[in-house]
């Protein structure tokens, strides 16, 4: 056999793959959430947050069943970016982190795509670029979140050089269009008094558009509706605070749902215990069923005992500790249960909150979380 020629046996074990696994987007929650988001947008233009594969749904997947509802797309990647604009996608583009080195310059000028600047470094690099055409450029402010942004102390002479920029005075090039100001909350599902006065005196003065809101802040704070919003997760069919509202009472509906089906039942003898380490002990006679879902395929490793999922559409509980190819379930009371019986990770009747919550985490990291052997099936 040459080096490159392939058993047949695994193109058919390609071709004919039958494990039960199976992510179902529905496209038609994803319009109707971004609806829910306009609703509370008042008159703010919105941005619709399609980083990291769209939280895991697929970047031109979400991007498609938003085109004709969304102002712009908000993600990190300029190569995402750049395929959105060979794919023939005019709406704006933002880069939430910017741009990393000159080198990036003219890519976003060509695409007209517009950079967040958050660093002295971005700025400069601007100024000294000879670009083909201007930058709409948004400027972060650090009004407490302390990741990016600028301080108090270097908002006004960066906005100074930026406005000169925009106004090709003197010797400087016109590399910028227009400037819009920005700034994140740390807790919006708490608070976010402090950060706007704080951006209020950081900005005292400048007549600028502004962008403020994410997810929790354009449904709860009618202050920060102005400009263009910037909704994330709840597009996704989560709440942005599950803890005090949960994504149904929002309004949201979930846009993925993560099925398998059981493959094995075992019958437990009062002291058997269950999986690797033997993290669960069963203290009675009792039926368990063996799901083919894993971290392999992107559920958490780190889900403890009783984690909700639904089998047979009934609630139940996960048992041990996670594989990395099955989750083990607790079957009493699920008196159809058998070899082949539906279940749901997460999604349609189970919330991807409730089960974050039990893992010790947040939806984001869930659904960001997803493997490619996933197989992936879209419902309008």
């Amino acid at each position: 056999m040459e080096p490159t020629e392939i058993p047949h046996s695994y193109v058919l074990a390609d071709l004919f793959m039958t494990r039960p696994i199976l992510a179902t987007l529905n496209l038609t929650a994803l319009r109707k959430n971004f609806s829910v988001a306009r609703h509370h947008a008042g008159g703010a233009k919105l941005w619709a947050v399609i980083k990291a594969n769209a939280y895991g749904h697929g970047l031109m997947r979400a991007a498609l069943a938003l085109d004709d509802l969304a102002d712009g797309y908000a993600l990190l990647d300029i190569n995402d970016a750049i395929t959105l604009r060979e794919a023939g996608f005019q709406q704006p583009i933002l880069l939430l982190e910017g741009f990393f080195s000159a080198d990036e310059l003219p890519l976003l000028a060509e695409y007209h795509l517009t950079p967040v600047l958050h660093t002295l470094e971005q700025v400069e690099m601007l100024l000294a670029a000879s670009l083909t055409s201007r930058l709409s450029v948004y400027l972060k402010l650090n009004t407490g979140m302390n990741r990016l942004g600028f301080s108090a102390e270097e908002f006004q002479p960066v906005v100074h050089a930026l406005i000169e920029a925009s106004q090709g005075r003197g010797n400087i090039r016109t590399s910028v269009d227009s400037i819009t100001l920005m700034t994140h909350f740390a807790e919006a599902e708490t608070g976010i008094a402090h950060q706007m006065m704080r951006f209020h005196e950081i900005t005292h003065g400048c007549q600028r558009p502004f962008s403020l809101a994410n997810s929790a802040a354009l449904i709860r704070y009618p202050e920060t509706r102005t400009g263009w919003a910037r909704p994330g997760i709840m597009l996704y069919g989560s709440s942005p605070y599950p803890e005090q509202e949960s994504a149904a009472q929002l309004g949201l509906s979930p846009v993925m749902t993560l099925t398998s089906e059981l493959i094995s039942i075992q019958s437990l003898k009062r002291g058997d215990r269950v999986g690797y380490g033997g993290l669960f002990t069963a203290d009675k006679p009792m039926q368990i069923g063996v799901v083919a879902c894993g971290y392999g395929d992107g559920y958490p490793r780190h889900a403890p005992t009783g984690t909700p999922i639904l089998v047979e559409g009934e609630r139940t509980r996960t048992l041990g500790r996670v594989s990395m190819d099955m989750v083990m379930v607790d079957l009493e009371g699920i008196h159809n249960a058998g070899i082949g019986s539906p279940v749901v990770l997460w999604g349609d009747g189970l919330p991807v909150d409730d089960v974050a919550t039990a893992a010790g985490t947040v939806s984001y990291e869930l659904l960001c979380a997803l493997t490619q052997r996933v197989p992936v099936i879209e419902k309008n």
